[in-house]
Formats: structure tokens, C-alpha cells, sequence
């Protein structure tokens, strides 16, 4: 088996045709036929057959669809840790929730590479439904976020922070005073970040227990600028309860009292098992969970450019 032949068959899986393969790999549908051709010779399996709906794949071709989408993610790992070893560096590719990003990796990070002068890491913000394929495709080394619904297998997860959301408004709402019931709190505007969009973490699950309608949800670019807006009397914000404890204490935020909030979420931390994981993965795990970086989470006041080179991708309307 070569890598070509490989791309070739995982792209035919992915895409569900040999020529849309074809099209997305840029070359001939013969071309994409022929590795094909190879592959069902040297295993013996036909891999999938035609039918009226498509493709019919065979257990062995599913089995090859998933181990190619492995070796292939190793062998791009491999060239990446080759030429950052030629450099005298290493990488921590970092996925996380959004929430996550903005109220803890910085201190995270802070801490944790400033163990290591020749150690980078490089954040993305990704949907936690993608985390599984993200670390077993190798795109990623580690993630951060809430804990999967159903870990996929091998995957090792540990939990290693606590926290609390609260819904807070600015001075002079009026929800400032008393017990708030649920209809009204539907009722109400609320200021989101980034991590309301989706179905995984702790903020959309308030909105699903509250049953907020979409139309009173406005999502903002961060959950500070969200804050921000409450602060202003513009409506119910949703915040880390750490993140605003400076707020909450000099009277500029007023947590609201309700049946459902506070709420007690988690962050964790998922990797491949020690015998996949980079190790720089690994040593990340067990830091995790060390007093230090728990009180950097909480207090820490961000990196310099040199240490953190953030590639943040956020999509707010998928």
C-alpha cells in the first residue's frame, strides 16, 4: 500500500463517489480507479461495490476507510516532527472550545511552555463534535473542552477543571432583584459568545434547559464582548464564573437568580493513548492537573507572541 493509493481509496469513502475523488484529489478518474485496482489486489477485498444509491462498502473497506485516515494523519505528524526536530523546535497543536480559549488556555499555555525554550503551541477553536476525528486523523494533538457524549476508541480523556456559568446583567436591569422563573427568562435578550452555536459544552445546554428561543439569542464574536453589552443593560449574559468574580465584586455585573443557574460544567482534556500521543500530548495531560496549572488557568494574564501562535478558527453559522 502506498500513501497515493490510500488518499485515493479515503477520498472515494469520504466523498462517496470515484469522481468526486477524482475532482477533490485534482486527478483522473482512471487514476483514482487504478489505485483502487491496486489496493482490492494486494487485500484480497473488493472493497465496495456499485448500487443504485452509490457505494456499497464491505466491512474490510470500511476497516481500511478508518486505518487509512490514520496512517495518513501519522505520516503527515511524522514529516511535521521531522522537520521541527531539523529546526531544534517542537509543536503542541492545541484544539479547544471557545469558552475554553478565552477564559483559560492563555494562562494554560503561559505556564506550560514557559517550561520549554524550545516549545511552541499553536491554538484552533474547533466545534468539540470534531475533537475525536481531529486527534485520531493526527491534525491535532490534543484537546480541550467538555466531555464527549461517547469517547471513540482509543481515546484517553481526563477531567481537570471545574467551573460555574451564571447569567449576569449590567446595573439597573430588571432582573437585577429577586428569584427570575423560567418564562421570564425566556423572555429575555441573551448575549452569547461563540460556544452557544453547537450542541456539545455547557452553555448550549442552558439554553436547551431555559428553552431560549433562537430569535432572542444574540452571539457575539467573544464572551467579553457579550458581557460587555450586559454590562450596558442590553440584556442576560451567560459568563465563567471566575472570569467575572472582579465584576460581581465592584457592583458593574449582577448575578441573577434562577432555578437553573448557577450551572457546573467541566473542562477536559482528550488525547490519543500514551503509545500514539506526541509526547509533548502526553506531558500536557498530566500537567494539566497540577495545582500551579489550575491557579494559571484561573489568574493567568496571557504569553507573548513568541510562545503562543494562535490559529483561531471559529464558525459561528455551521
Amino acid at each position: 500500500m502506498t500513501p497515493t493509493q490510500l488518499r485515493a481509496f479515503a477520498a472515494t469513502v469520504r466523498l462517496g463517489s470515484v469522481k468526486a475523488a477524482a475532482a477533490d484529489l485534482d486527478v483522473s478518474e482512471a487514476a483514482v480507479s487504478m489505485h483502487v485496482a491496486h489496493l482490492r489486489k494486494e487485500l484480497g477485498d473488493k472493497l465496495f461495490t456499485r448500487a443504485a444509491s452509490g457505494l456499497a462498502f464491505t466491512p474490510g473497506g470500511l476497516r481500511l476507510a478508518s486505518r487509512a485516515i490514520e496512517m495518513l494523519g501519522l505520516q503527515d505528524r511524522t514529516v511535521l516532527e521531522v522537520s521541527q526536530a531539523g529546526a531544534g523546535r517542537r509543536l503542541l497543536r492545541l484544539a479547544t472550545s471557545s469558552l475554553f480559549a478565552e477564559h483559560a488556555a492563555p494562562g494554560l499555555i503561559e505556564l506550560f511552555a514557559g517550561r520549554a525554550a524550545d516549545l511552541n503551541v499553536e491554538l484552533s477553536v474547533h466545534n468539540p463534535q470534531r475533537f475525536g476525528t481531529l486527534l485520531v486523523t493526527r491534525a491535532v494533538d490534543a484537546a480541550i473542552g467538555p466531555r464527549p457524549a461517547t469517547l471513540e476508541e482509543p481515546m484517553s480523556c481526563t477531567t481537570f477543571l471545574n467551573y460555574q456559568v451564571l447569567a449576569v446583567v449590567g446595573t439597573g436591569h430588571p432582573l437585577v432583584s429577586g428569584r427570575v422563573g423560567l418564562p421570564e427568562l425566556r423572555a429575555q435578550t441573551w448575549l452569547l459568545g461563540p460556544s452557544a452555536v453547537g450542541r456539545i459544552g455547557m452553555v448550549p445546554t442552558v439554553l436547551r434547559r431555559i428553552n431560549v428561543p433562537e430569535e432572542n439569542q444574540r452571539i457575539f464574536q467573544s464572551h467579553a464582548a457579550a458581557i460587555e453589552e450586559a454590562k450596558h443593560g442590553k440584556g442576560v449574559a451567560l459568563a465563567v464564573a471566575f472570569a467575572v468574580a472582579k465584576d460581581l465584586a465592584a457592583g458593574d455585573l449582577h448575578q441573577v437568580v434562577t432555578p437553573v443557574l448557577p450551572a457546573r460544567g467541566s473542562w477536559n482534556i482528550l488525547t490519543l493513548p500514551d503509545r500514539d500521543a506526541p509526547p509533548v500530548a502526553a506531558e500536557l495531560r498530566r500537567f494539566v492537573t497540577t495545582p500551579r496549572a489550575t491557579q494559571a488557568m484561573l489568574k493567568g494574564s496571557g504569553v507573548t507572541a513568541g510562545r503562543f501562535r494562535p490559529a483561531v478558527h471559529v464558525t459561528l453559522w455551521s
